[in-house]
């Protein structure tokens, strides 16, 4: 591909990501791979060339653009480099025309930035959140330990006391560790996330929102294969993919579960007021995740924040039921908006008199509320708001 057809290939991939941002369709990077997927005749180099461009587009755009095109031309309007190649060659994109305009640039929408800064995040903290993302793993000790693990590049420990950082393009799923079982990539603000669990071996712990059982695999490290744990969830495809990770982990002790929507409470029936501690690693915005999915910014509205903070809301009833008296939950989002954050957590004990907030202190991360934030600027992990609450005897 010539760099003016990388140009247009980008451009066209913008296209679908701006569509699949307005049809709650499919993520960036699955689009990106479906696009070559069809291309055979792209290289290597001209796969990394276009994804590295449509993702400097993305992060340089704020609102959602009104097309690919426009998302590059503001990509030109910061690196004017790429003038050039909109020269209307074959394969290539046309020229810009006299009237032509850029779309808009910034962080995210007005009224997202809005809600960020009311949050406590603004100016270098929220440009922080469309850095780029490190690629981080958490060591398992149910088969290795990080002070003896052997890797075939250089790692950094990270602050997470199984944690390892190594260069984000390190081809991971290719290692003997990660075939083995020894490794698994995991950022390490979720490995602080799942150490203020606390997880004790005997105990019984129900991973409420367990999704493809990332945070479950961590749990079952931190209680040594021993007790009950649960991995709950509704959706049947991300919780299928737990079973071979937690069998390639030596994790026999997980249980899955799948549940109804609006029947949890009777699918776990028989663990209501058993549970030593309930993980509710709750669905949200994702805004302390957009260094990874930088489009995500594009899919979030005003109702749809409120529908995240009701389901967030919901879910936090359900465990507090789960947990057996001088038990505890622990909320987690990988938001650092206060609606799915602290102010969850205040509305909550409102709403259950006699629970209360345990001191959260993690080797990241500042007080947020009665709980805890770790953030892209500040910690270099992805942003999370982690409390734990514990309901009375």
């Amino acid at each position: 591909m010539t760099p003016a057809a990388r140009v247009q290939a980008a451009i066209e991939l913008l296209d679908a990501v701006i569509a699949a941002a307005q049809a709650d369709g499919a993520p960036a990077d699955r689009l990106v791979s479906d696009y070559f997927r069809t291309r055979r005749y792209a290289g290597s180099k001209d796969r990394r060339a276009v994804r590295e461009l449509v993702y400097r587009a993305i992060r340089a755009c704020g609102p959602l653009p009104p097309s690919g095109r426009a998302a590059m031309l503001r990509l030109v309007a910061d690196d004017p480099s790429l003038a050039p190649l909109f020269d209307g060659s074959t394969h290539g994109p046309a020229p810009v025309a006299p009237a032509e305009v850029a779309a808009e640039g910034g962080i995210a929408p007005e009224w997202l930035l809005a809600e960020l800064a009311a949050s406590g995040i603004a100016d270098k903290e929220a440009a922080a959140l469309l850095d780029r993302a490190p690629l981080d793993l958490r060591v398992n000790t149910l088969k290795a330990d990080r002070s003896t693990m052997e890797l075939p590049v250089p790692a950094q420990p990270t602050d997470a006391p199984q944690g390892l950082r190594v260069e984000p393009a390190s081809p991971v799923e290719t290692w003997d560790g990660f075939r083995d079982g020894r490794i698994e990539v995991q950022d390490t603000g979720s490995q602080l996330a799942c150490l203020a669990v606390g997880a004790q071996p005997g105990e019984t712990v129900i991973d409420l929102c367990a999704g493809a059982g990332g945070k479950t695999l961590a749990l079952a490290a931190a209680m040594n294969n021993s007790g009950t744990l649960i991995a709950a969830d509704t959706d049947r495809n991300r919780l299928s993919r737990l079973a071979p990770r937690a069998e390639r982990a030596g994790a026999g002790m997980i249980e899955t579960r799948l549940i109804n929507p609006r029947q949890e409470l009777e699918m776990l029936a028989d663990l209501r007021g058993a549970a030593d501690a309930v993980l509710v690693d709750a669905p949200c915005s994702g805004t302390g995740t957009w260094r990874r999915n930088p489009e995500a910014r594009w899919r979030l509205t005003p109702e749809r924040l409120g529908r995240f903070a009701d389901t967030q809301a919901r879910l936090l009833d359900i465990a507090a039921e789960l947990v057996k008296p001088g038990g505890r939950l622990t909320f987690v989002t990988c938001s650092l908006l206060d609606a799915e954050g602290a102010d969850q957590v205040e509305i909550f004990l409102a709403r259950h008199p006699g629970w209360s907030a345990d001191l959260v202190d993690l080797p990241l991360g500042r007080a947020r509320g009665k709980g805890w934030r770790l953030s892209p600027f500040h910690d270099g992990t992805d942003g999370f708001f982690i409390a734990r609450l514990s309901r009375p005897c």
